[in-house]
């Protein structure tokens, strides 16, 4: 026997989550107030710039991965082509930021962020694997970076 989720129903649950993960604290998995735009609005492009360690990256690398990471994803949803990427170029290329490099980097994670939600707007039909598990990667992923973030502000922010 087959079941199948309702479209809406998955994606009303893909927004909510990914709502929690970027903007507004719902309960599902977050502490109120610690959402990713929450906690980047409380960093400045002083503290995006220190690497927490010998070997790490600085948050403003780890906000422009993310942002990075939605653009391709976005694609590789819309074309259904999954193509190879220089994911340590951000890593190897991205430390001290200005204050402007800064609220760039926070205004590309929206835009892109948004840009993931247009594409689950108009997608009326979850049809592959591909499609489902892209969305859900989106939010798994962002979440742990969200998570490497909030660890390393406490080393920061001391």
């Amino acid at each position: 026997m087959t079941s199948q989720i309702q479209a809406e129903h998955f994606t009303a649950n893909i927004y909510g989550l990914l709502d929690e993960t970027f903007d507004n604290v719902q309960g599902y998995f977050l502490d109120k107030g610690t959402s990713m735009f929450e906690t980047l609005a409380t960093v400045s492009a002083e503290e995006a710039s220190i690497p927490v360690g010998g070997q790490c990256a600085t948050l403003a690398a780890q906000v422009k991965h993310v942002a990075f990471y939605l653009q391709v994803i976005e694609e590789a949803l819309r074309t259904q082509e999954f193509k190879k990427q220089d994911w340590g170029q951000i890593w190897r290329e991205t430390s001290a930021v200005s204050p402007d490099e800064w609220e760039a980097i926070k205004s590309e994670l929206r835009e892109r962020y948004d840009r993931i939600k247009t594409f689950i707007d108009e997608t009326t039909e979850w049809s592959n694997e591909r499609l489902i598990g892209g969305v859900i990667a989106t939010i798994v992923h962002t979440a742990y970076h969200l998570g490497e973030i909030r660890q390393a502000l406490c080393i920061v922010k001391q």
